[in-house]
């Protein structure tokens, strides 16, 4: 996802990248070729043409998905304002709690001697920060890998990754977010789940279990802009434990520029001992970071986990499958 990008280049990307879900990958790519559509999206503000954002605003308000790219058209081209107020007034938050079964091996590899103080970055309701209340099912080259009760969270894995033997213990979980989201909110949990891609019932059911997993046990979000809290929030954090400062799919809503000075802000932070860090984007959101690993071919639809700045995997955006490097 690259939210900043022209149009055209964003949802060819997104049809290509979106191949879970026939429905948006017909419908991205049907709009990178439609000039009306496109010049719709034109007069929204950069940042907010983005292809996630317009169709879960599309069907919040009636769009079926799957169905028809003709319906979409329709609905985007006729709109008297109620999708453009709803993609003004709306993020996308996916908060995708099958990524732990991807970044829980990144967390062991760490080897901290005590529990993590985890703080995630663009932590949306904050379902990503519980690691420990999970069940995993990873499928290696010489078996099946159990951990955790049921639910469990399943995963391909490849390469010597290095999973864990027992689930984690966290000492403290927190988040920064520009627009955190209550579990507690009906609209709010509504909106999570409208962000799920439309084939996709088995997410939707694991985001209600996360959402209760965090109703029982709150974590501590903070509403500002990751890049003036983080080295505070790192010093709150460090009074429960080993900070690990973690985010999945969120640093490719910044710009370039931005980007570039949140990554050194946090290698900042790990060079003074203050955290460790655990990246899980898209390849071309961090290039520095993805330039450590072997070459990545174009066609190549991935995220790139990082610790401390340098690839140690690549993965599925929603946690599927796990490549160790």
């Amino acid at each position: 996802m690259e939210p900043y990008a022209d149009a055209a280049v964003q949802y060819t990307r997104f049809g290509e990248d979106a191949r879970d879900s026939p429905c948006f990958s017909a419908w991205a790519s049907a709009v990178a070729e439609d000039r009306d559509v496109l010049a719709w999206l034109g007069t929204l503000p950069s940042g907010k043409q983005q292809p996630n954002l317009v169709f879960a605003a599309a069907r919040w308000h009636g769009v079926h998905a799957p169905g028809p790219y003709a319906a979409l058209r329709e609905a985007l081209l006729g709109d008297d304002g109620t999708i453009r107020a709803t993609i003004l007034a709306r993020a996308t938050q996916t908060n995708e709690a099958g990524r732990l079964a991807t970044l829980l091996p990144a967390f062991t590899a760490l080897g901290l001697a005590r529990p993590p103080a985890l703080l995630e970055v663009g932590a949306s309701a904050g379902l990503c920060l519980y690691p420990d209340r999970w069940g995993y099912e990873w499928h290696t080259p010489e078996g099946p890998v159990l951990l955790g009760p049921q639910p469990r969270l399943v995963c391909e894995v490849s390469g010597p990754a290095p999973l864990p033997q027992r689930l984690p213990e966290v000492a403290w979980r927190g988040g920064i977010d520009l627009h955190p989201l209550d579990v507690t909110d009906s609209d709010a949990t509504s909106w999570l789940e409208n962000l799920v891609w439309p084939e996709q019932q088995e997410r939707r059911e694991r985001l209600r279990h996360a959402a209760s997993i965090a109703r029982a046990e709150p974590p501590h979000l903070v509403a500002g802009d990751l890049l003036d809290r983080l080295p505070a929030l790192v010093e709150q954090a460090a009074e429960h434990g080993p900070v690990v400062v973690f985010h999945t799919a969120v640093i490719a809503y910044l710009e370039d520029e931005d980007r570039e000075r949140f990554q050194d802000q946090v290698l900042e932070l790990v060079s003074a001992g203050a955290c460790r860090w655990v990246s899980n984007e898209g390849k071309r959101v961090l290039p520095r970071v993805s330039a450590t690993a072997p070459r990545i071919p174009e066609d190549h639809a991935t995220f790139v986990l990082g610790i401390d700045g340098q690839a140690v995997a690549l993965t599925h955006g929603h946690g599927r499958s796990l490549h160790w490097l």
